[in-house]
C-alpha cells in the first residue's frame, strides 16, 4: 500500500478497528463497511452511540449510509476531488493542528527550486511524454538541502514559520486552491455545502481533545489513482493531527482474513518478506553490497541517477537496518551455504527484469509466452479484470494446476464456460487438487490491524484434501530430491534451500509443522539456536536468521507462540495488547509517539496513549511505544548522525529518514508528490479541474481483447461500479457452492435508478443487457432509489451497480461482471480499475449458445435438536418446513 507507506512509513493500517470506538468522528469512504466488514462495523457504531459523528461518502446509498449521520453521494472515481475540497477547506481556514503539523510533518521543509506545478495541465515537473514517466528532472520533487561536507547533500532546509513560498504547506495551499466547493461539486455531483459540512465535521472533531478516523477499502484501491486517494486521506489526517493517536489514523479495511499477511510475507512479484525490495536486473542490484548501499528506495528514483534524496534511507531512520533484515533473510533461506565470503548467496536470488504482476502475467499468457501455471485459492476466470481475456489465456496453457475446495470457473474453463463450443479443442491439461479448509489445518491469519492470530485444526480434512502448507512443502521436497545431484550452478539455490518442517501433528503423512515455520519467520540466533526476542537482536554479520523482520518477537521462546495469546481487556484504556500479537513488536497503534506533544506530554488526558516518564527516563503508556524506549524528547542528533541516532526525540515517524509524516512525498510514488484529480481511465466526462484527462502513468496492456473506451464516447454513457454483498465472497467459489448462502442471494442482478430505468424502458425484475467493448452480460434489473443519478458538469451521471460474485460454476450461477471491466494497472501498485468504467444498458437478453448450468443443491442437514441458545430465525434452515 504505497499511499500509506509513503505518507507514514508502513503500508498498513495505523490503528486497529476496535480503536474506532474511541473516535469522535469516523469518515468511511471507499467502503461499504456495514456489509463488507459487518463484524468490524460494530466499532464505529459503538463510537456513534457514544456521541461520535459517522460520515459515509459513496456512489451508492447502502446499509452503511443508512446508519451514518451524514451521507454524501458522489460519482464513482471522483474521491480525490472530494478529498481535495476537504484539504482546501482545512488550509484556507487554517483549521490544521499547527503544533502537530510544524513538529511532526514535513510542512516546513523547503522543496527544490526545480519544482514547479503546471496548474492548468495537471502534470508535475519532469514529465517526459516520450517515456510516459517523470524522469526528465530527477531531483525536481526533492527537498532543498544545505550543502554538506565535501559537497555532499546536507540536511533539508526548513521554515518553521510556514511562510516561505517553497515550503510544503504553501505548496499545498497553491496545489489545492482550485478545489473549491463549487469545482468539487461540478466534478463529483454532490452539493458544495456537503463538501464544507464534511470538512467542518472533521475539523471540529480533531485537535488536542478530539480525534477523527478515516476507513477505506477496495472502493479506493481499485482505481488508477487508488494510491493517491489514500494519500489524500493521509494528508487530511496529518493536517488535523490524527495520526498515532487513539481514535485517529487511516484504516485499510482488508477484504480477507490474511490479505495483510499476503503482503507482509508476500505473494507479490516485486517484494521480499518485510517489504524488502525484490532485486532487479539492474546495475544497482548486481551485488549484495550494491543492493544494500542503494537501500530500500533505490527503485523510487526518477531517471538513471546514482544519488538523490531516496538514498537517505540508507543512512537515516529505521530502514538503515536493511542489511540486518536482508542478511538474516538470506541466512534463513540458505543456511550454512550463505557465508560472508559468498555475500550470503545473494546472487541466488532471482533478479526480475519485467512487470510480473497478475495482470501483466496473464497478458503474457494470452500472448503464448507462458506454458503452465498454478492457481491456489484464486479464480481469475471470474475474478480477474477483463475475465474473458483471463479465460482465453488459461485455455492457451499446456497445463494448469488448481488447488481449491470446488471445481471453480478456472478449473472448468476448458468445458463449462458457455463460450466454449468444443472442449476437445482446448489443449490445456487441468489438474484439480482438493484443498483443505481453514478448520482442517493449523496456521495463522494476519488481518487488517496487522494482528497475527493462530488457529488449530478442528477436524481432519476429508479424503485427499490437503492444506496449502502440505502441498508447498511436499512439492519442495520432491523438487529438492529431483535436483539433489545436479552439478549445475543454476540448481544450487534449490539444493541448498533450508527445507525442514517435518513433525506436523495433524494425523496426515507429510503435513509440515506450521509452528516451526512461524519459529523460523520469527528468527533465531544461529550459534545457540535461541529464538530472537525482537528485531533489536538482528545482526548483519550472519549470526542471525529471520524469515521476516516485522514478525520478529512473535515466537520469542521455543514454546511461546504469541499468536496464541488470548489475554482479556484489562481496563477502559486497553488496546487489547494481550490478544494475539501485532507487528511490529506488538504495537497496536503505529507512530504513537505522536500521541504526545514534542515535550513528551499527552496532548490531552482524554486522548492519552504513550508519554515520556521523566523519572524513569523512558517512554511508557497503554501501548508499546513506537519509539526508542530511552530516547528523550529533547534529544537532537548531530548533523552526521546515522541510523536511528539520526532521528530526533520529537520525530515520531521513524521509518522515514527525516522522522516526519509526509504531507508531500519527495520520492516513492511514480505519478506525483501530491494527489491530483484525474478522471477514471474510462469516463463519460472530461476533466474540468486540470487539462490532463486521466493519470498519464496508468498502464494499459496492449491486447486485441482489451479495448479501452475514449473519454466522452456517446456509445457508452453510463458509469459501472462493482461491489460485494454480505452473503457472497469475491467471485463466489467459497459461497456459491453453499446452499444456505445461495438461498439468501440466489441470483445475479443489476442495480439501476428509477430515472435510468424510465429512460431505457425497464421495469423492476426485467432482464437487461450490460455491455462494454470487452464483453456483455445479462441479469435481472433491480430498480432502486439507492442509485439515483448525480449532476456532473450540468448533466446527469447514471450509475450501474454490479455485484461481482457470480459465474458459471456452483449451485447458483449468473453473469460474470468482470467480463465487462478493463484490464489496466495503476502506476504504483499494479491494481486494476474495477470501481469505475463506462458501459451501456438495454432491455432484453443475450442470444447464448448455451446458458450456464448450476450444480444440484447440496442436501441441507436436518438437525434432530435445535442449536442451544440460538433464536429460531438463526437455526439452520433444514430444521424447518415451509410455513412453520
Amino acid at each position: 500500500m504505497p499511499g500509506l507507506g509513503t505518507s507514514f512509513g508502513f503500508g498498513a493500517a495505523s490503528n486497529h478497528p476496535r480503536d474506532l470506538a474511541n473516535s469522535d468522528c469516523v469518515l468511511i469512504m471507499g467502503s461499504n463497511m456495514a456489509e463488507s466488514h459487518p463484524v468490524g462495523f460494530h466499532w464505529p457504531v459503538l463510537a456513534q452511540q457514544r456521541g461520535a459523528v459517522l460520515i459515509h461518502v459513496d456512489p451508492r446509498y447502502t446499509r452503511t449510509s443508512a446508519v451514518a449521520d451524514v451521507f454524501v453521494k458522489i460519482r464513482p472515481g471522483t474521491d480525490i476531488a472530494f478529498l481535495g475540497g476537504v484539504i482546501r477547506y482545512i488550509l484556507e481556514h487554517e483549521r490544521f493542528f499547527k503544533e502537530y503539523v510544524v513538529s511532526y510533518t514535513n510542512a516546513a521543509m523547503l522543496i527544490a527550486d526545480e519544482y514547479r506545478r503546471h496548474d492548468d495541465d495537471g502534470l508535475f515537473a519532469g514529465f517526459n511524454p516520450a517515456t510516459g514517466g517523470y524522469d526528465l528532472i530527477p531531483g525536481a520533487w526533492e527537498y532543498a538541502c544545505e550543502s554538506g561536507r565535501d559537497g555532499e547533500r546536507g540536511l533539508p532546509r526548513t521554515d518553521p514559520t510556514l511562510q516561505d513560498p517553497m515550503c510544503v504547506l504553501q505548496i499545498l495551499k497553491r496545489h489545492y486552491a482550485r478545489y473549491t466547493p463549487q469545482a468539487v461539486s461540478r466534478v463529483c455531483g454532490c452539493r458544495p455545502e456537503e463538501v464544507i459540512k464534511v470538512a467542518e465535521l472533521l475539523c471540529r472533531n480533531s485537535g488536542r481533545e478530539r480525534t477523527s478516523a478515516i476507513a477505506y477499502a477496495l472502493g479506493w484501491t481499485q482505481h488508477a489513482t487508488g494510491a493517491q486517494m489514500i494519500r489524500a486521506a493521509a494528508i487530511i489526517q496529518l493536517l488535523l493531527g490524527n495520526v498515532g493517536r487513539p481514535g485517529g489514523g487511516v484504516l485499510a479495511l482488508r477484504g480477507h482474513a490474511c490479505i495483510q499477511g499476503a503482503t507482509d510475507i508476500p505473494v507479490l512479484f516485486d517484494m521480499l518478506p518485510g517489504y524488502l525490495p525484490q532485486p532487479r536486473a539492474v546495475p544497482g542490484h548486481a551485488t549484495l553490497a550494491q543492493y544494500l548501499a542503494n537501500g530500500k528506495s533505490y527503485l523510487a528514483r526518477r531517471g538513471d541517477v546514482p544519488n538523490g534524496l531516496w538514498k537517505e534511507d540508507v543512512v537515516r531512520g529505521a530502514w538503515s537496518d536493511m542489511p540486518k533484515f536482508a542478511i538474516s533473510l538470506l541466512k534463513v533461506w540458505y543456511g550454512e551455504a550463505a557465508t560472508p565470503e559468498n555475500a550470503y548467496r545473494y546472487t541466488w536470488l532471482p533478479k526480475i527484469d519485467e512487470d510480473l504482476s497478475e495482470m501483466s502475467y496473464f497478458v503474457k499468457m494470452h500472448q503464448g509466452h507462458i506454458r503452465g501455471t498454478f492457481l491456489m485459492g484464486q479464480n481469475p476466470a471470474a475474478g480477474g479484470p477483463n475475465a474473458r481475456l483471463h479465460r482465453d489465456a488459461l485455455r492457451r496453457l499446456d497445463w494448469l494446476v488448481i488447488r481449491d475446495f470446488f471445481e471453480t470457473e478456472s478449473a472448468s474453463v476448458w468445458y463449462a464456460d458457455p463460450e466454449v463450443t468444443d472442449p476437445k479443442a482446448i489443449p490445456t491439461e487441468v489438474f484439480l487438487l482438493p484443498a483443505a479448509s481453514v478448520v482442517e489445518k493449523d496456521g495463522s491469519f494476519t488481518n487488517t490491524e496487522r494482528m497475527i492470530q493462530w488457529h488449530d485444526r478442528a477436524i481432519l480434512p476429508p479424503g485427499d484434501c490437503r492444506s496449502d502448507a502440505w502441498f508447498a512443502y511436499d512439492l519442495g521436497k520432491r523438487l529438492k530430491a529431483l535436483y539433489q545431484n545436479s552439478p549445475l550452478e543454476r540448481d544450487a539455490p534449490l539444493r541448498h534451500l533450508t527445507w525442514d518442517y517435518d513433525g506436523g501433528n495433524l494425523g496426515i503423512e507429510g503435513e509440515p509443522n506450521t509452528e516451526q515455520v512461524l519459529r523460523e519467520i520469527n528468527g533465531y540466533h544461529l550459534g545457540e539456536r535461541r529464538q530472537l526476542r525482537g528485531p533489536a537482536e538482528l545482526a548483519s554479520d550472519g549470526s542471525t536468521a529471520c524469515g521476516c523482520w516485522l514478525y520478529c518477537g512473535i515466537f520469542p521462546e521455543e514454546r511461546t507462540n504469541r499468536a496464541r495469546s488470548k489475554g482479556p481487556q484489562l481496563h477502559g484504556t486497553s488496546v487489547y495488547g494481550e490478544w494475539a500479537w501485532v507487528w511490529p513488536e506488538n504495537r497496536r497503534i503505529l507512530y504513537n509517539r505522536a500521541s504526545a506533544d514534542p515535550q513528551g506530554r499527552p496532548w490531552s488526558e482524554r486522548k492519552k496513549l504513550v508519554w515520556w516518564d521523566e523519572t524513569a527516563q523512558r517512554w511508557t503508556g497503554y501501548d508499546v511505544p513506537d519509539f526508542e524506549i530511552a530516547k528523550a524528547p529533547g534529544y537532537r542528533p548531530s548533523a552526521d548522525a546515522q541510523g536511528m541516532a539520526a532521528i530526533a526525540g520529537d520525530a515520531p515517524f521513524r521509518m522515514h529518514p527525516d522522522g516526519r509524516g509526509w504531507l508531500y512525498v519527495p520520492y516513492g510514488l511514480k505519478d506525483g508528490p501530491l494527489p491530483v484529480f484525474y478522471e477514471p481511465l474510462e469516463s463519460p466526462f472530461l476533466n474540468t479541474l486540470v487539462r490532463q484527462q486521466s493519470d498519464p502513468l496508468t498502464v494499459v496492456p496492449a491486447d486485441p481483447m482489451n479495448p479501452i473506451v475514449p473519454p466522452g464516447d456517446p456509445a457508452y454513457p453510463l458509469i459501472a461500479t462493482t461491489y460485494r454483498l454480505t452473503e457472497h465472497y469475491l467471485s463466489g467459489p467459497m459461497s456459491r457452492f453453499d446452499s444456505w448462502l445461495g438461498e439468501l442471494q440466489p441470483e445475479m442482478f443489476v442495480e439501476i435508478s428509477p430515472e435510468l430505468a424510465g429512460e431505457r424502458g425497464v421495469a423492476n425484475g426485467d432482464w437487461v443487457v450490460v455491455s462494454t467493448p470487452r464483453g456483455e452480460i445479462e441479469a435481472r434489473a433491480l430498480v432502486t432509489e439507492r442509485l439515483k443519478p448525480v449532476i456532473v458538469d450540468g448533466r446527469p451521471a447514471h450509475i450501474v451497480g454490479l455485484p461481482i460474485h457470480w459465474g458459471y460454476a456452483g449451485e447458483t450461477v449468473g453473469a460474470i461482471v468482470n467480463d465487462l471491466s478493463p484490464l489496466s494497472l495503476d502506476p504504483n501498485a499494479d491494481i486494476h480499475s474495477g470501481k469505475s468504467f463506462v458501459c451501456q444498458l438495454r432491455p432484453g437478453r443475450l442470444r447464448r449458445v448455451r446458458p450456464p448450468t448450476p450444480l444440484p443443491m447440496a442436501p441441507i442437514p436436518i438437525l434432530a435438536d435445535p442449536i442451544p441458545e440460538t433464536p429460531d430465525a438463526a437455526q439452520p434452515a433444514g430444521r424447518f418446513r415451509h410455513g412453520q
